[in-house]
């Protein structure tokens, strides 16, 4: 009978496994604050201040539109070390 043979897990990492750092969430944050900011500014007042018609929607905009895609697609820059720095250098 012939012998079975076993496969070696590989340990291939996914390229989204811990995406996000700290930076991401703190923007996240600062999103929820100026997104929770808008529906404050939009439910002050009567039905016609200027700050509920024209102020809000912008800063709401500003929230879903800018500082939430900012959050989910940031990544910091991979700083080179330096022994790829020399090698750069070396070739001027």
């Amino acid at each position: 009978m012939a012998k079975i043979k076993k496969k070696s897990k590989s340990t291939y990492e996914s390229p989204f496994k811990n995406y996000w750092e700290k930076n991401n969430y703190l923007i996240i944050g600062v999103g929820l604050f100026v997104l929770i900011l808008g529906f404050v500014l939009m439910a002050q007042g009567p039905w016609d201040n200027p700050v509920s018609l024209s102020i809000s929607p912008l800063v709401l905009l500003i929230a879903y539109l800018i500082i939430f895609p900012v959050a989910i697609l940031y990544k910091k820059k991979k700083i080179k070390s330096d022994a790829e720095n020399d090698i750069g250098e070396d070739k001027r």
